[in-house]
């Protein structure tokens, strides 16, 4: 169990060994969330970290971002590379046609709900293979609704993903997931530290996260006797910057 990052590359280094330790246990649906605002911007700089986790696939690894566009910047700026880089295909050109049989691993950057089908498609396709989502977005609400359909996708595919890696930075407050841990809740107290609040066996979300934060009011407990400090990395440019260092 690793504590709150207090950096990227603190966050980068427990997504990188708690994915290591997912892939040695035989699980191959993985996503590694880190739901900091404006990281999906620097994804192609991020994704250049975790392509070691595949060092032994060699050419047989291939990093697949949303687009065509977003597939020609990596291979611009990033020259040569032993692995493959490619794009979730469109729908002229499928993701059954930009993979192949010799591939070993896959490493999809940034996929949007947009992309949720082709990511779906991309996993039936890879059969045993691995296949980690670097920064998904894959539940837009606009996107896949809220409806019976929504509920169909997430009870068929996103609920078959296992979060190898969760980081969301909160305002005094952290939600922390490093496999094969618990889902971590954290407080700041009134020096600035952060102290667990709780472990559970389920993400918390919406309502349930609230309630966590907020406490019981008729109790006492819980943030309302909290003093509210800046959320980690409340300066976003000063996060991001630590990517290209």
């Amino acid at each position: 169990m690793t504590p709150v990052p207090v950096d990227l590359p603190a966050a980068v280094a427990a997504a990188l060994a708690a994915t290591e330790r997912a892939l040695a246990d035989g699980l191959t649906r993985l996503q590694i969330e880190l739901l900091i605002p404006e990281i999906a911007l620097e994804s192609q700089e991020l994704a250049r970290q975790f392509t070691p986790l595949f060092a032994s696939a060699g050419p047989n690894l291939r990093v697949l971002f949303p687009d065509s566009g977003a597939a020609a910047l990596a291979r611009r700026d990033w020259g040569e590379t032993v692995f493959q880089v490619g794009d979730l295909g469109s729908r002229n050109t499928p993701v059954d046609a930009k993979i192949a049989p010799e591939d070993e691993a896959y490493l999809v950057v940034g996929a949007s709900a947009v992309e949720v089908n082709a990511v779906e498609r991309l996993c039936e396709l890879a059969e045993r293979r691995p296949v980690v989502l670097l920064i998904p977005q894959l539940e837009d609400v606009s996107i896949v609704g809220i409806g019976y359909a929504a509920r169909q996708l997430r009870e068929r595919f996103l609920s078959s993903l296992t979060s190898s890696y969760y980081f969301r930075p909160l305002d005094g407050a952290a939600v922390v997931r490093d496999y094969p841990s618990l889902w971590r809740v954290y407080q700041q107290d009134e020096d600035g530290a952060y102290q667990l609040l709780t472990e559970q066996g389920e993400k918390p979300l919406g309502e349930a996260l609230e309630r966590l934060l907020l406490g019981d009011k008729e109790t006492g407990a819980g943030a309302d006797n909290r003093p509210r400090k800046a959320g980690l990395f409340a300066q976003v440019g000063q996060f991001l910057k630590a990517l290209s260092s």
